[in-house]
């Protein structure tokens, strides 16, 4: 099977998500196609974003002229016309799109995308807003929900578990947890072994059920 992970990018809608979105990829390297329907947002950006249309993305036309059904990805950003979000969002299925992302505002508006075809829904205000209450409600400095009930977090060892080799710790029996790498000062994240002994003023990433997580991160 071919690797597609080059392929360009069409980002339809250029709010702050969208955007944010379409510089960020532009800035690594992906060939990007951004379209909008505001003309003013389109010049702003135009220099920082491969490939920068003004069109209406609802317009299966205008879509066509601009090559898209010729990507394998693409990502509606339009989040406040939900309207406006939907019908694009329907338009690049109609198109058998291989992969599309789209932002969701609420769990309704997410539920919709899901039945029209959407690969991936996403939900960045609700995403940002849970990770961050995670990092403000305790001693996580990162924490990152991969699942609806897995999560991994970046936190400092409790001390509990210092100058004890990993092997000898009970972790996963007592906590349910797994230490997966391991920063030490002026180092970098390295991979965590049962030989591996935690110092103070180390970091860990640490893998489990979310409420397990939580509860690691939280201990003295």
């Amino acid at each position: 099977m071919a690797d597609r992970t080059s392929d360009p990018v069409v980002v339809m809608g250029l709010g702050r998500f969208g955007s944010s979105l379409a510089v960020e990829l532009t800035r690594r390297g992906t060939e990007v196609l951004a379209i909008d329907n505001r003309a003013k947002v389109v010049q702003s950006l135009s220099g920082e974003i491969t490939h920068i249309a003004t069109a209406d993305c609802t317009d299966m036309q205008a879509l066509r002229q601009l090559g898209v059904p010729d990507f394998y990805r693409a990502v509606v950003g339009i989040g406040g016309d939900l309207e406006a979000s939907i019908l694009t969002a329907s338009l690049l299925v109609e198109l058998e799109i291989e992969h599309i992302w789209a932002k969701a505002v609420s769990r309704q508006h997410g539920r919709i995308l899901d039945r029209i075809g959407v690969h991936h829904v996403v939900f960045p205000e609700h995403d940002m807003g849970e990770r961050v209450a995670h990092l403000i409600s305790g001693r996580m400095l990162d924490f990152m929900q991969v699942d609806d009930d897995f999560a991994l977090a970046k936190t400092p060892p409790p001390k509990q578990y210092v100058g004890v080799p990993l092997g000898r710790s009970d972790l996963r029996r007592k906590y349910g947890v797994t230490i997966v790498a391991v920063k030490s000062q002026g180092q970098e994240f390295t991979y965590a072994t049962a030989e591996t002994v935690l110092g103070y003023g180390d970091v860990v990433i640490v893998s489990g059920r979310t409420d397990q997580v939580e509860r690691f991160a939280n201990l003295p």
